[in-house]
């Protein structure tokens, strides 16, 4: 699966959201261990900083999964992750959601989608 069927897939879980909770992240895949987006693959739901976060990890950690990212891009998104979490953690809504697009539109992925 390449980046605009991952953005595509991203943009139809993000239009179908819900207040669910987020999920934790768990440890991210091996570089180029898979080959395609394993079958199961379901986009976090909700609204809210957390679940755009959410969101945005699981595309990485899919695209490295892949190989569509290089592990010196992935530890930087990983970075800009971390700030938006703690931004989202003090309750900055907003700003974390900025920070999210803001990533992903340096990094080349679709936002507003």
């Amino acid at each position: 699966m390449n980046r605009i069927a991952v953005a595509a897939a991203f943009a139809a879980f993000a239009v179908a959201g819900c207040n669910a909770p987020a999920p934790q992240a768990s440890a991210p895949p091996a570089p180029g261990s898979v080959a395609v987006t394993p079958q199961g693959f379901q986009m976090p739901e909700g609204g809210d900083c957390r679940a755009e976060i959410a969101r945005y990890r699981a595309v990485q950690d899919n695209d490295l999964a892949m190989g569509h990212v290089a592990q010196s891009v992935y530890a930087q998104i990983k970075r800009e992750i971390a700030a938006a979490e703690t931004a989202c953690a003090a309750g900055r809504d907003g700003e974390a959601k900025a920070m999210i697009a803001a990533s992903e539109q340096r990094h080349g992925y679709p936002t507003g989608i």
